[in-house]
């Protein structure tokens, strides 16, 4: 699942996308309104973090562009103007959630995955990903083939998750990085190897059908 941040405190970015990165989440990063509004206008987004406060354009007004051009997706403001007034504002322009810095990322987290279970259950269908006997619930982030709960961890989600919504169809390793880690990493590592290995043998169950399969020279695909 892919997370819009949008704060031009490098400290802070960098904070909240590695706590993020840590959980699963992909997270691409602006550091301006003017470069964030064009991340949330072209791309497809689980949900937005979004500061006040910015350079360009500031978040205010960035929101109501978005909700303009109605884009749905939950925006959660993390901005240090507090006042009641700062919040009702925020709200009124289209936020889903308010949270004031200094914050705890244990709050922030908890607030994401709330405004994510609040859109699935008004967004027919939004809520699960299934292919044949297997079932990944995205707000739940928990996984199961033939009714057994199978034990993912962060990445090995991620991965899933990117696989199901492109089931049928060969991924390359160069769209699994940018997807499943969404930074820089060195392709010439077996990372990915690693992780689809560990994965696949997750999904085997004895007795039902093989699910991830490599295509050489090509990536990866997800198929009955």
């Amino acid at each position: 699942m892919r997370i819009l941040l949008i704060e031009d405190d490098v400290r802070i970015a960098e904070f909240v996308r590695q706590g993020l990165m840590e959980v699963g989440y992909a997270v691409d990063w602006a550091a301006s309104g003017t470069e964030g509004l064009r991340y949330a206008l072209e791309g497809v987004y689980a949900a937005c973090i979004l500061d006040l406060m910015l350079p360009g354009l500031d978040g205010l007004a960035l929101l109501k562009r978005v909700r303009e051009e109605h884009v749905t997706m939950p925006v959660i403001i993390l901005s240090a103007k507090h006042t009641v007034d700062d919040r009702v504002a925020g709200l009124k322009f289209g936020a889903d959630d308010y949270l004031v810095k200094p914050f705890s990322m244990q709050e922030l987290m908890a607030r994401l995955e709330a405004v994510l279970r609040r859109k699935g259950s008004t967004s027919a269908g939004a809520q699960w990903l299934e292919l044949g006997d297997l079932r990944l619930d995205l707000y739940n982030r928990t996984v199961s083939r033939a009714g057994r709960t199978i034990e993912l961890k962060p990445k090995e989600f991620s991965l899933l998750c990117y696989l199901m919504q492109n089931s049928g169809q060969i991924v390359s390793k160069s769209a699994i990085l940018e997807k499943v880690w969404g930074y820089d990493f060195d392709p010439g590592t077996n990372t990915i190897d690693v992780l689809v290995c560990r994965l696949r043998s997750k999904l085997e169950i004895e007795g039902e059908g093989k699910l991830l399969h490599t295509v050489r020279g090509a990536g990866y695909v997800l198929k009955l």
